[in-house]
């Protein structure tokens, strides 16, 4: 199995979608103002959404714990 790395891509997006409203509701939470859970949100979208692209495409060329099927042999 081989991923194209706009697979990565695509996947980097939707998690970070929803990480980012997950720190957003945390910080405002903690800091009560809606503008600096943005801020906080903002900065960490960009910066973890590049760490997740590069953290999947090195596990993409890793074959640690994928096993490689073997063929049906029929009688």
């Amino acid at each position: 199995m081989h991923e194209k790395p706009y697979r990565s891509v695509v996947k980097t997006i939707s998690w970070r979608a929803l990480g980012t409203l997950d720190t957003m509701v945390i910080s405002f939470i903690v800091t009560g103002s809606m503008g600096m859970a943005a801020a906080i949100g903002s900065i960490e979208l960009v910066t973890k959404m590049v760490l997740y692209y590069f953290h999947e495409r090195a596990w993409s060329k890793t074959s640690f714990g994928i096993e490689k099927s073997q063929p049906e042999y029929q009688i």
